[in-house]
């Protein structure tokens, strides 16, 4: 059998091994350190503005305490993108919160502005007025967030971005993470870039960021001894992982260009297939990282379905996979208020996402076009 293609594999620098032998040699072994504060200056440097960040053990992480930080507390409604992954929507349910979930919009796949006033109109006249949204940039690919930040602003409701697979994606020149409140980020082994498992919240202010830390070291109280006064959480980033971060900081806009340029070469090979469109930018204001490239395939025209496609690429060892799934669908979350139409119904059932790594090879390339062609027959 041929060697496995994957959908999205960690890649490595060659500089990660270097921060992290320098944390053994100098027994930094700990959830603080010298990669820690060099990996979240990293990121602060590179997402620009105001952005305060806090290195994590996970983006879940990330999204809960920032679902802390907003004021959501026990039977408090928190509006979600649907169509995303569950990371996006369980943090509420830690809370004891309940998630409404609002449906995508066709252009960007991402959080519809219009069932988000319906949602947000909606649940006030019922008697509870949503206390956050928790909006996606789904596979890299920016939301509208100017609508989405007018509707929230306008409700005075506080914007947490899910930019978890969008490090490295702007829009209107505006790195995604920085719009809302709080950014999540995660380095997760799949993602643009990789800690092994970590993330990071985005923070606007040093108060928030450090409220945020306080937070993930288990809200220790300033005293000799230990004292606490809130409850805490274990979700600080340790500092070997961080070492790996800072040697993938250095590679990614390396990683983000590999990723377009596999954007690139669906778009091309998929040019003269009728029926099948690459999932791409409405426009200049959305620039994404593309983490991962998919394809929409109608077959009513093409005469062929997602699934097949699918196990075509799944005969010949090569690793693809269906669309998120939304939230509205899924058991856990059956009895949780929708808001929207079957926008994002329709993207789960015929979507596919493809391999999309920085590490894939010309060799890799042909052997996804030669199924591509045999599957469609041209």
């Amino acid at each position: 059998m041929n060697t496995k293609i994957w959908l999205s594999s960690p890649h490595m620098g060659g500089n990660e091994q270097k921060y992290i032998n320098e944390a053994f040699e100098e027994n930094w072994v700990a959830p603080l350190g010298p990669n820690v504060n060099g990996f979240e200056n990293d990121l602060e440097q590179f997402l620009g503005g105001n952005a305060k960040v806090a290195a994590l053990s996970a983006g879940t992480a990330a999204l809960h305490l920032a679902l802390i930080e907003c004021g959501i507390v026990h039977g408090d409604e928190v509006i979600c993108q649907s169509m995303t992954f569950s990371a996006s929507a369980n943090p509420i349910a830690y809370c004891g919160a309940i998630p409404v979930f609002v449906d995508s919009e066709p252009v960007t796949w991402n959080m519809c502005p219009k069932a988000l006033r319906e949602a947000i109109e909606d649940r006030i006249q019922k008697g509870t007025k949503p206390k956050a949204i928790i909006v996606v940039h789904l596979y890299g690919m920016p939301a509208k967030m100017d609508e989405i930040t007018a509707i929230a602003q306008e409700f005075q409701i506080p914007v947490i971005e899910d930019a978890a697979e969008a490090l490295g994606s702007t829009y209107k020149g505006q790195a995604c993470g920085t719009f809302g409140r709080f950014g999540i980020l995660s380095f997760n082994g799949n993602k643009i870039i990789t800690t092994s498992g970590g993330g990071a919240l985005v923070c606007h202010t040093q108060e928030d960021k450090d409220k945020t830390v306080f937070l993930s070291t288990q809200a220790r109280d300033n005293a000799p001894h230990y004292q606490h006064s809130q409850i805490g959480f274990n979700y600080r980033m340790s500092n070997i992982v961080a070492g790996i971060g800072r040697g993938q900081m250095e590679v990614l806009k390396d990683r983000v260009s590999a990723r377009r340029a596999m954007h690139n070469f669906y778009k091309n090979l998929f040019s003269n297939i009728e029926g099948v469109t690459v999932f791409s930018e409405p426009g200049e204001d959305f620039y994404s990282n593309h983490w991962l490239s998919a394809v929409i395939i109608d077959p009513e025209i093409t005469g062929k379905d997602r699934e097949g496609l699918r196990f075509a690429f799944l005969e010949d060892n090569i690793e693809s996979r269906p669309l998120w799934k939304p939230m509205h669908l899924q058991p856990v979350f059956e009895t949780s208020p929708y808001y929207g139409g079957n926008v994002s119904e329709k993207l789960f059932d015929n979507g596919l996402c493809l391999p999309s790594g920085s590490n894939l090879s010309d060799g890799d390339r042909e052997r996804i076009a030669k199924v591509v062609h045999a599957y469609f027959g041209i």
